[in-house]
């Protein structure tokens, strides 16, 4: 079987991407190649954090 991070639904994308700015934001990084890999890290580990919260709380109300 192969794996692949490869996002099945358009609004997916829209959403995560949505997601991504509006840390950034909240972190004062502008996303790019310009910033170090730390500070973007830091936004894609946030937006992990908040995923699974979300999935977390969504699995309680069953």
């Amino acid at each position: 079987m192969t794996r692949s991070n490869r996002l099945l639904n358009g609004q997916a994308i829209i959403a995560l991407n949505q997601l991504k700015y509006e840390i950034a934001n909240e972190f004062g990084v502008t996303l790019g190649a310009e910033t170090t890999s730390r500070q973007n890290g830091s936004v894609g580990g946030e937006m992990t954090n908040r995923l699974v919260q979300l999935a977390e709380s969504q699995m309680n109300k069953f």
